[in-house]
C-alpha cells in the first residue's frame, strides 16, 4: 500500500493518493501517525501496525458507507486497496453492474469482515461470510450490530469443524453466485515471523526490526498446516461436492509457485479455469477462479 496506485482495478476508488484530510475527518487519530516521505508528499508510518490500522479504518469509514469499523489489537489488520481489488475483479467474472444482487460466500472472514463490506456497499451483493474462531464471529457480528443498515445484506455463519472449508457451511437449499477466500499463506508460526522481518527490515532501513507483524493476525489468519497449496487443495477438493450450488468458486493465490499444483488438480474435474492477475504496488497476487 503506497501513494502509486496506478495497478489498481480502474473501478477501485483507491486509485489516487490518499486525501488524509478526508481520511482525517473519520479518524482523528490518523493526525498523529501521517509523516513526509523523501519527496515531501504525506504518508503514513506503515512499519506502525497502529498506523496502518487507523490507515484502513479510515478507509473503510470514508468509502464503504460505515459508521463504525474496530477489531482487536491481534487480527488481521486488512489492506483495504488490495481486498477492494479482490472484490472489483470477482465482479468483472460475475459480469454485474450495482444493480446486480448477487449472494457471495466468504470464507474466512476474520474479525474485519472486509470483503462483506466492500462488497455490499459497492455492489449491493449479499453475503454469507464464515470463520472457524467464535470471538472473530463476535467481533464481524458487533460491526454488523453498529452498521444496522448490513443486518439484511450480511449473515454470519461458525465453521464448527476446522478440517473442513465449505462442508457444514453450505447447506441444502443455499445457492452462491461466487465463493471467495484469502487463505492462510505460511505453513507455521515459525515461517511467519520470518517473513515479518524481512518486511520490517525493508519498510525501515535504519532500525533492526522488532517482531511486530504491521498487519497483525490470528495463527489461523495467517498459517495452515500445509500453508497456502494445502489449504486450497482442501478447498478444491471440497468444491465438488458443492457444485451445483456455486456459480463461481475463488481464491486468492499469493505464492506464483502454487499455481500449476493447483492448476493440475482442477483439470480432473473443472469445466473452465481463470487465472486473474492483480497488482498493488510492488506487490503481486491473483485470483484462481474454478466453475463445474
Amino acid at each position: 500500500m503506497n501513494n502509486s496506485k496506478d495497478k489498481l482495478h480502474p473501478r477501485s476508488f483507491h486509485n489516487k493518493p490518499y486525501n488524509f484530510q478526508e481520511l482525517i475527518l473519520k479518524v482523528p487519530e490518523l493526525k498523529q501517525f501521517i509523516v513526509k516521505n523523501r519527496e515531501g508528499v504525506d504518508t503514513v508510518q506503515f512499519a506502525d501496525p497502529k498506523a496502518v490500522y487507523l490507515l484502513n479504518k479510515a478507509l473503510l469509514l470514508h468509502f464503504y458507507s460505515l459508521d463504525f469499523w474496530d477489531i482487536p489489537n491481534q487480527n488481521l489488520i486488512p489492506p483495504i486497496p488490495g481486498r477492494a481489488d479482490y472484490v472489483h475483479y470477482l465482479a468483472d467474472l460475475l459480469k454485474v453492474d450495482d444493480s446486480d444482487k448477487n449472494t457471495v460466500l466468504d470464507i474466512g472472514t476474520g474479525a474485519s469482515l472486509v470483503y462483506p463490506l466492500i462488497g455490499s456497499s459497492v455492489y449491493n451483493w449479499n453475503f454469507a461470510a464464515t470463520d472457524i474462531e467464535p470471538k472473530s464471529i463476535e467481533i464481524a457480528q458487533e460491526i454488523i450490530d453498529k452498521n444496522p443498515h448490513l443486518s439484511s445484506k450480511i449473515t454470519l455463519r461458525l465453521q464448527p469443524d476446522k478440517k473442513q472449508i465449505l462442508s457444514g457451511i453450505i447447506i441444502k437449499d443455499d445457492y452462491f453466485d461466487a465463493v471467495m477466500c484469502n487463505p492462510p499463506f505460511f505453513k507455521s508460526k515459525k515461517e511467519a515471523e520470518a517473513q515479518t522481518i524481512r518486511k520490517l527490515k525493508g519498510l525501515d532501513k535504519r532500525k533492526t526490526p522488532k517482531l511486530i507483524n504491521n498487519f497483525s493476525g490470528e495463527s489461523n489468519e495467517l498459517w495452515f498446516n500445509g500453508g497456502e497449496l494445502s489449504f486450497v487443495l482442501n478447498y478444491i477438493k471440497e468444491s465438488v461436492l458443492f457444485k451445483t450450488q456455486v456459480g463461481w468458486f475463488t481464491s486468492l493465490i499469493s505464492n506464483e509457485d502454487n499455481l500449476k499444483p493447483l492448476q493440475i488438480e482442477l483439470k480432473k474435474s473443472a469445466k473452465e479455469i481463470k487465472v486473474i492477475d492483480m497488482a498493488q504496488g510492488n506487490k503481486k497476487s491473483r485470483i484462481l477462479a474454478w466453475r463445474f
